[in-house]
């Protein structure tokens, strides 16, 4: 792909981020107040709602990277992916009790099978020199879109409520969509290629520890919603939740594209470890004090976690992996940590129930230890 279309692919691709990332986070800061409160469910319930989803997220990569290496067609996927976000929410929107939430959110989480395409589409026309930069782009916009959504669901939730605001949300994946379908040129597949599917034969040793370490980590690594939660519980208003889940995603935005590019230039597992320091931090700050200005820093802390931890991590998946796999591996590498969310935020949700508020992140700490030093295991590709 000629440079110029590589440049306006990574653009367009930035800019339906950015729609889908306003529309999910006009929801997420009000979700687990929506499941828990408006809809009456228990923790261990939201947990499983959360973990359900990040499992399927995992499933609907895998297969999506698969198929689209074995019928080397890339663009379809995503743009449809966009759409199920998109009527996901339509459907958040009409549902009176927490048990209609199950299909739906299935839905909204199938909708990644863009992910693996989109991120092989974007490795394959990037460089060893600029891959960093692209990831990083992408997680920029994906979580600039998201400080647009969570300021629009602070404005607009006394006036519309959770259900008018949720049928809003619809409506900037569906924009994403057409953008994907209209502007993106897919390349044809240089020449005839038999895909016979990928095997733990066709990965490196370095990949498939990093594949360990990061379930290793992924066990722990429970939902977003546990912090609100717990932020609400120290005294926080709900009026006041969704502003520490916007502070954490304005880190992460203004964070990611530098921490790609600091990638680029010292190697992913040096950002990767940073990442892992910071969460680790977060957690232990969380388990010795308890003050609000306290958890602002641990939102701060969050979201600087994010913005080192996501673009190198599929960066160095995309390295790592066989070229001709890249979707695959990615799809795959997405699978491994996306079914470890599911017990690891029921885990969470367990753990909150029968023993309090502190004792995931106790959890979350320990393996997370665990995981930054088998990192020091891994070998990157050079």
């Amino acid at each position: 792909m000629e440079q110029k279309e590589s440049k306006k692919t990574i653009r367009v691709f930035a800019l339906a981020s950015f729609l889908n990332d306003l529309g999910s986070d006009i929801i997420y800061p009000l979700w687990p107040m929506f499941v828990t409160s408006a809809l009456g469910a228990p923790m261990v319930v939201l947990g499983f709602l959360d973990g359900l989803g990040e499992a399927l997220v995992s499933l609907s990569q895998a297969a999506s990277g698969y198929i689209s290496d074995r019928i080397r067609k890339r663009k379809a996927f995503v743009w449809l992916g966009y759409v199920c976000g998109g009527c996901s929410r339509i459907g958040y929107s009409i549902s009176s009790v927490w048990q209609h939430l199950v299909p739906f959110r299935i839905l909204d989480r199938a909708g990644k099978i863009r992910s693996a395409p989109r991120d092989a589409i974007v490795a394959d026309i990037s460089t060893r020199q600029n891959r960093g930069h692209n990831f990083g782009l992408l997680r920029a916009m994906d979580n600039l879109g998201a400080a647009c959504g969570i300021i629009i669901s602070i404005v607009f939730f006394q006036a519309l409520g959770y259900k008018k605001l949720f049928l809003l949300a619809a409506i900037p994946s569906l924009i994403g969509a057409w953008l994907i379908f209209f502007l993106i040129k897919e390349p044809k597949p240089e020449g005839a290629r038999i895909y016979k599917g990928i095997s733990f034969k066709d990965i490196s040793r370095d990949f498939r520890l990093y594949l360990f370490l990061s379930a290793i980590f992924a066990l722990g690594s429970f939902s977003y919603s546990f912090l609100l939660i717990y932020a609400k519980e120290s005294g926080f208003s709900v009026g006041f939740v969704p502003v520490l889940y916007l502070i954490f995603t304005v880190m992460a935005a203004v964070f990611s594209l530098p921490f790609g590019r600091l990638s680029d230039r010292i190697g992913r597992k040096k950002v990767l470890i940073s990442a892992y320091l910071l969460w680790m931090l977060a957690c232990g700050l969380l388990i010795s004090y308890r003050g609000h200005w306290v958890i602002i820093l641990v939102f701060i802390l969050y979201g600087l976690h994010k913005a080192a931890l996501e673009p190198a991590q599929k960066t160095l998946v995309a390295e790592l992996a066989p070229k001709d796999y890249r979707a695959s591996a990615l799809g795959g590498f997405q699978m491994v940590i996306g079914l470890c969310a599911l017990p690891a935020s029921f885990i969470a949700g367990m753990l909150w129930d029968k023993l309090g508020m502190f004792s995931p992140f106790y959890f979350s700490l320990g393996l997370t230890v665990l995981a930054t030093g088998i990192l020091f295991l891994v070998k990157e590709t050079r």
